[in-house]
């Protein structure tokens, strides 16, 4: 039987051992590249029935164009999003699939950690004694004890954080276009309106898909509201923060500490080595100086179980596809 030829973009080490190692019981033929999948190497896509990309691959309608002409005939997304695919250039020339859930408590744990670090300035500790300074002055934080904390988006990953901040006895305050009250009963939690969770919380963590409703819903007029001081995590979307509001913000002491895993102009720096390099991103070189703000770089999800779970759920997302059965992550393009 002829193998099914997959190339692979935007490839690291880890990607590649775990794909190479799973890939085995499958009857797949597999090509890898470091670039990013664009409109200069799109080229490379042609004889291969499937092209897996990752978050920030340029899939817009030349990049399309050139894969349908090549004869691509599955575009196999390995991560939860895919705002950076032009569905509506693809029109149904191919098939599109995602990895809609992989590890949940990864990013919540993840989630907690960054709450934990910047409220205790565990990075700037660690900092300080690597260099042989053991003073404590200026890493005071709070209890978490008492406190309260508001979740936006109370989906899988939303409900596990709160099932571990519970656990710190903390009051847990929740927001979500749909919500779920028999979860809100069984965790212990109540729903209310945004503008009450700005206003209550004193750490807010944003758990939230990105939509045109979301986007931005962290600007100069939502910190306006929060309480003097307030804490903010995203492991969300880049773009649920308006960033230049958020140095603003900072700048006027409103916001007392920020934790980011990601940032709205991330695809030029995250999951590269830009140690040797300018950052020349205004905005995002502006954050990285803030003595309370911990930048990381989209590593919530990056545990062996997810790797594992993206791996398998990519690899069988594509034999359901070559088998002809249903695509269970397939995306819509309508």
């Amino acid at each position: 039987m002829e193998k099914t030829r997959i190339i692979f973009f935007d490839i690291k080490d880890y990607d590649r051992e775990f794909f190479e190692k799973y890939g085995k019981n499958y009857n797949y033929e597999m090509s890898f590249f470091k670039s990013r999948l664009s409109l200069e190497n799109v080229h490379l896509t042609k004889g291969y029935d499937v092209v897996c990309a990752f978050t920030n691959d340029d899939i817009g309608k030349e990049t399309i164009d050139a894969m349908a002409e090549n004869g691509v005939r599955l575009l196999a997304m390995r991560c939860a999003g895919f705002n950076n695919v032009s569905l509506k250039d693809i029109h149904n020339r191919f098939k599109v699939v995602r990895v809609p859930a992989y590890s949940p408590h990864a990013i919540a744990e993840y989630t907690v950690g960054l709450i934990l670090a910047v409220n205790r300035k565990i990075n700037k500790a660690y900092v300080r004694t690597r260099e042989g300074n053991f003073s404590i002055n200026g890493l005071m934080g709070v209890d978490l004890y008492g406190k309260t904390a508001g979740i936006i988006g109370t989906g899988k990953i939303g409900q596990i954080l709160i099932k571990i901040l519970k656990g710190f006895d903390m009051k847990v305050i929740a927001y979500d276009l749909f919500p779920n009250q028999k979860v809100a009963e069984e965790l212990g939690f109540e729903y209310v309106s945004l503008d009450e969770l700005y206003a209550n919380s004193d750490i807010i963590s944003l758990n939230c898909p990105l939509t045109k409703d979301t986007q931005y819903m962290i600007n100069r007029r939502s910190m306006l509201k929060m309480k003097d001081g307030v804490i903010l995590v995203n492991t969300g979307r880049g773009q649920l923060i308006d960033s230049a509001d958020l140095v603003e913000a900072l700048k006027d002491k409103k916001v007392g500490a920020v934790a980011l895993d990601v940032y709205e102009e991330e695809e030029d720096y995250f999951f590269e080595d830009k140690s040797t390099q300018v950052i020349e991103d205004d905005i995002l070189g502006r954050l990285l100086s803030f003595y309370n703000v911990l930048i990381t770089s989209h590593q919530a999800y990056f545990t062996k179980e997810a790797v594992e779970a993206i791996t398998v759920t990519t690899l069988n997302n594509i034999k359901d596809f070559i088998e002809g059965k249903p695509l269970v992550n397939e995306v819509p393009q309508n």
